[in-house]
């Protein structure tokens, strides 16, 4: 019958005994200077086993990036609240807030606030947990975007932005020129759609100057912009306060307003402009009576377009007043720390708008009468103590959102050229010269933006520009959402305000409202932007950011499964990928439902060798015999795994069989867990109990599967009566085979303890404890955090299991770290805290003496203290002192996690010497997993 042992087998050899030295915020490197990049999938490949001789030449790559701060950044305020502010209040606040709710009224008014607002916030929550999951650099929200769901959607979505922003800067332009020629013109320039086409230019000629000069001083006078701003608008609300009741002239700009039928009694001869008459409209000052009045709808006509309004219009324009959220995100190349800035500064800056615009829209409802607010857009204005306050913030708004707007959409420009996501077509658009000033990618964007002005007036632009912006959040509600649900380990933003919920409520709201303002204009948005992603998939190059299509292929049917490409694999987007060595699954069922959590929607696959030799004679294969039996246990169990059986003459390679074949393409285990080779065989236990329900597509019915498993020792039906055990020997060879196919190896010990119904029950009331021992019991002199990939390993397994739902709600991780002297506690503990904030992961820090243990590691034939003692000579006195202390701090943990001393080199001597040292370094535990890791599994990129 089948031998992998009682339990399913051990950790493995350690990898080579290169260090991972991260470096600490306000603390000193932690081992090794050389602090990891961003490896490419070939890096990766090559890291070295922990147990390599120094002669291989092979030199680990492990990949841990960790954010670091700007020198001379932007802060917050004025690289994020200040832009996303001054953007988001835009022409709507000075220009368009009085028509807006002369259409709408006030109530209808809030409610399509509260509607783009709704569809604005959903999309700054994802875009928060985006950029909260690692370092962001230059690109803005194509950066962010591309880096984590790779070049194809990245791309489309980068190209959809910069169109966005490109109709966004024309919007504001032709705003900015409106108000020049309405209120200092007068009447002495040419006015018409040629000249104010050419006003438009001019105008966007001067900001392609400042553009040119950098966008350094641009964002560094965003604060005194907004307070300049704040105060234009101060001064309307103390003339709101201390104004009486007025007459206002309407502006001869509203032609409409000012047209006389040529004959009275006969109106077929038409109509003509009479400028000579005085109009004017009221302004009641605080008036519930005039309120009332404003409360409903009531669609006339925009006297810009002549041509009717309605909600999707009004709709339109009121979300292209407030689409500047990305301004901040748009400048995280000049921030001094953007994965803080770009949420924070965004929620505040939304809310403080939506606030403004709401107390706005309420006293333009409250003291201008619906005539006014629909014939006059310039009623702020002429409602002012002075006309020049709020023309200073018009100009100072729309002047500072159009450039914005260009500045942003030229780094998009730039850094889909640095990405060569076009080839050649964007060559030009790298030219970089000065600060890295993108010069070229600005003049592109800026002749973009002209050919924008043939469009025509602003309200035309506007319903463009909202589309272009809703596809654009719409894509980066996309992208949490398919980061969320493929549920990648190493996507952990720090940004806690968001699911998948939110992000699919952004996806549905951004589509629906897309079609709300025109159908058929957002059906050909998207039609371009599949086609772009479907052109970037076979055409883009490769990257070394990783791709999230290959987590999503992982989710998908096996026709998709040819898809995945093991070139393409990065670490941000690796997953445990387990192979489970059972020998008798009626002893290892506690094992079975563990290692099923600690998966993390990774590859479970649980192999079986059974001891025989194939007889070509008989009519079946025996294997497919047993072959329904295991896999309805796996069906009772509930587990998501694959079963892999093989049979051999020996079951040493029969194993060796299992981790070569296992999987298929990319998906092929990276770890083996073997339980520990006790000096009894564990007892059976599974019961029908254990089990669930018969289920109706399983042709096996509970009691047989329990019968099958546990009738007599070692399963007779498939050993045919032979008891042999896995002998000491083979088993530590086994760990030894694991270790030099580069395959991450855990030994499982103490399992049969595990109760997790005991968990949700608690220990005197509180939450059961992971605990991590990341020491190095043959390297004593190395305390603190000299992690190599091995400790590393161990943390992030330690973290994946914390993050289960089983265990998330009743567990809590504590890590453990070991120090000689009592004076590097505090400085060692506030390192742990630093790095577990910067790994995004959960958990307590404790620093433990330990001097006690360390005091019994004594080197034999005159080796220094710093000699690393082979695993098989640990003083017995050392092992048991540090079993004691494990012991101790310990005693509640639900499981505890250790590094395995590296596997003697020669099995057939010492291996007998290693399994008992094993056991007597975790006898008496909680159950216990043994972890060895070779490759990098952990990163903090974005």
């Amino acid at each position: 019958m089948s031998t992998t042992q009682n339990e399913p087998p051990p950790f493995g050899p350690s990898t080579s005994s290169m260090d991972l030295r991260v470096p600490i915020p306000d603390g000193p490197f932690i081992d090794n200077p050389n602090f990891v990049h961003e490896s490419s999938p070939n890096e990766e490949s090559q890291s070295t086993p922990r147990g390599s001789t120094a002669g291989d030449g092979a030199v680990g790559s492990p990949s841990m990036e960790f954010a670091t701060s700007r020198p001379g950044g932007l802060s917050t305020i004025s690289g994020v609240f200040a832009p996303v502010a001054l953007s988001m209040f835009s022409i709507l606040l000075f220009m368009r807030m009085g028509f807006v709710v002369g259409q709408l009224g006030f109530l209808m008014t809030i409610l399509q606030l509260a509607m783009a607002y709704a569809i604005v916030m959903l999309t700054v929550l994802s875009l928060c947990a985006i950029s909260s999951n690692g370092a962001v650099e230059g690109g803005g929200v194509y950066y962010m975007i591309s880096r984590s769901l790779g070049p194809e959607f990245g791309g489309a979505i980068g190209v959809l932005f910069f169109v966005a922003n490109v109709f966004s800067c024309a919007l504001y332009i032709s705003g900015f020129t409106e108000a020049l020629m309405n209120n200092i013109g007068n009447g002495q320039f040419p006015d018409s759609p040629t000249w104010r086409f050419l006003y438009c230019v001019l105008v966007s000629l001067v900001l392609l100057v400042l553009s040119l000069l950098g966008s350094a001083l641009f964002a560094k006078t965003a604060l005194i912009t907004f307070m300049l701003i704040s105060i234009c608008y101060f001064t309307w609300i103390l003339s709101v306060v201390f104004n009486g009741p007025m007459a206002v002239a309407i502006p001869k700009v509203n032609t409409p307003a000012y047209r006389v039928l040529v004959n009275a009694s006969d109106p077929s001869q038409g109509t003509v402009e009479d400028f000579t008459q005085n109009l004017t409209a009221n302004y009641t000052g605080w008036s519930f009576h005039t309120l009332g009045e404003n409360m409903f709808p009531n669609y006339t006509m925009d006297y810009t377009t002549e041509k009717p309004t309605d909600f999707a219009l009004m709709f339109a324009i009121i979300f292209s007043g407030v689409t500047g959220l990305m301004a901040g995100a748009n400048m995280s190349g000049e921030l001094a720390r953007p994965s803080v800035s770009i949420p924070r500064g965004t929620v505040q800056a939304v809310f403080t708008t939506l606030f403004a615009y709401i107390a706005t829209a309420f006293l333009m409802a409250a003291t201008s009468s619906r005539y006014l607010l629909q014939n006059d857009y310039t009623v702020m204005m002429d409602t002012n103590f002075h006309r020049i306050f709020i023309l200073i913030g018009i100009f100072s708004t729309t002047l500072f959102s159009s450039m914005s707007n260009l500045i942003g959409s030229s780094r998009v420009l730039n850094r889909l050229s640095h990405d060569k996501l076009f080839g050649c077509l964007l060559r030009p658009a790298k030219i970089e010269i000065g600060d890295r000033n993108p010069v070229v990618s600005v003049v592109i964007t800026w002749i973009c933006v002209v050919l924008v002005f043939l469009v025509g007036a602003m309200n035309k632009i506007a319903k463009l520009t909202s589309i272009f912006f809703l596809l654009s959040y719409m894509g980066v509600n996309v992208a949490t959402l398919a980061l969320e649900l493929t549920s990648a380990p190493n996507f952990r933003p720090t940004f806690k305000y968001f699911s998948w919920q939110t992000c699919a409520l952004g996806v549905i709201a951004t589509g629906t409202m897309m079609l709300v303002v025109d159908a058929s204009m957002s059906a050909l948005g998207v039609v371009v932007l599949m086609t772009l992603i479907m052109v970037l998939h076979y055409q883009a190059p490769s990257v070394s950011s990783g791709s999230i299509s290959q987590a999503l292929i992982y989710h998908q049917v096996r026709k998709y499964l040819l898809l995945l490409d093991v070139r393409k694999e990065h670490v941000k987007y690796w997953r445990p990928q387990i192979l489970l060595l059972v020998s008798r699954p009626a002893s290892a069922c506690s094992l079975l439902d563990f290692v099923n959590d600690l998966k993390k929607s990774g590859l479970y696959v649980v192999g079986h060798v059974r001891k025989g030799d194939m007889d070509s004679s008989a009519v079946v294969d025996p294997l497919q015999q047993v072959f329904p039996y295991w896999l309805s246990l796996i069906d009772y169990l509930k587990l998501k795994a694959f079963v892999e059986l093989t049979m051999s003459n020996n079951i040493r390679h029969g194993i060796q069989q299992l981790m070569r074949l296992s999987g298929l393409g990319a998906m092929k285990p990276n770890t083996v867990v073997i339980g520990f080779h006790e000096l009894a065989p564990s007892q059976a236990t599974l019961q029908e109990s254990q089990l669930l329900k018969d289920l109706r597509f399983s042709k096996i019915d509970r009691a047989a599967v329990v019968e099958y498993f546990t009738a007599g020792d070692y399963m007779p039906k498939e050993l045919d009566g032979n008891l042999e055990r896995l002998a000491p020997v083979d088993y530590v060879n086994v760990l030894k085979d694991v270790l030099h196919m580069t395959k991450n190896l855990c030994v499982a010990r103490h399992f049969s303890k595990l109760d997790k119904e005991a968990l949700s029950r608690g220990w005197n009331g509180q939450k059961r404890y992971i605990d991590v021992w990341p020491v190095d019991l043959q390297k004593p002199q190395e305390t603190g955090l000299g992690w190599d990939n091995s400790s590393l390993f161990l943390l992030q397994l330690a973290c994946i299991l914390s993050m289960s739902s089983r265990w998330r709600s009743y567990t809590k991780l504590r890590v453990f770290i070991c120090v000689n002297s009592l004076q590097d506690m505090h400085r060692r503990e506030r390192q742990l805290k630093n790095m577990l904030q910067t790994l995004r992961i959960e958990g307590e820090s404790s620093v433990v003496p330990w001097d006690h243990v360390v005091c019994h590691y004594q080197p034999t034939n005159g080796a220094s203290g710093n000699t690393t003692i082979p695993s098989v000579d640990l003083p017995p006195a050392y092992i048991s002192a540090f079993n004691d202390m494990v012991k101790r701090y310990s005693e509640e943990a639900a499981i505890t996690l250790l590094n395995l001393p590296v596997p003697p080199n020669s099995a057939e001597d010492d291996g007998e010497k290693y399994l008992e040292m094993v056991r007597n370094l975790t006898d008496a535990f909680p159950p216990t997993l043994l972890v060895h890791g070779v490759s990098s599994v952990i990163s903090t990129a974005l």
